[in-house]
């Protein structure tokens, strides 16, 4: 299954991803305000990929036309989120290498997995959450056309050992329909 875009490639992770995604989850910019320790070796990157990054909607984020990872974007669906217990609901979580920030990848990379989501998965509602001062996340989500539902003072974060302030959003289908159907966010030239 292979998602696209105008820039990029959605695809599934495979074991010869995992130097690529050791090369941009080792970054401590990346990991932590995610909620997630820098990978440590290039085994660690490949056991990720065997056991976390395996899910059915879990993609890898690869610009064309080279179908390099530098990223990843999911739809945790029913059973893989603690944001919803329905079937029709899904998170949506995504990280990116450093050295892409800034240059709209996240945005094109999420309209479409959110137009999968919908239009594929038929969900009826898509959550997201960021974590307080992570406010590449929430701009990236507020351009996706997120909107604010509700903050929790103690968030969990067990990878990180520690608690966290935790903003939680909501696209429902019908404002996407309504918004993003037919004018995705793509914003080229920056987040």
């Amino acid at each position: 299954m292979e998602l696209y875009t105008q820039r990029l490639i959605l695809r599934r992770w495979n074991e010869n991803d995992a130097e690529n995604l050791f090369e941009y989850a080792k970054d401590p910019d990346v990991g932590p305000i995610a909620g997630w320790p820098p990978h440590k070796s290039v085994s660690e990157s490949l056991e990720v990929i065997k056991n976390i990054l395996c899910c059915s909607a879990c993609f890898a984020i690869c610009l064309k036309p080279r179908n390099l990872a530098i990223g990843c974007i999911e739809l945790k669906l029913n059973g893989t989120t603690d944001m919803t217990d329905r079937d029709d609901e899904c998170e949506l979580g995504f990280w990116l290498g450093k050295k892409f920030w800034g240059q709209g990848i996240m945005s094109e990379a999420g309209a479409e997995i959110i137009r999968y989501g919908f239009e594929n998965l038929q969900m009826k509602k898509i959550w997201c959450a960021y974590y307080d001062g992570n406010l590449k996340s929430k701009r990236v989500q507020e351009k996706l056309g997120f909107v604010y539902h509700s903050t929790c003072d103690s968030v969990p974060v067990p990878l990180m050992n520690e608690t966290r302030i935790g903003h939680k959003n909501v696209l429902t289908r019908e404002l996407w329909e309504e918004n993003f159907l037919h004018n995705p966010p793509l914003t080229p030239c920056g987040e």
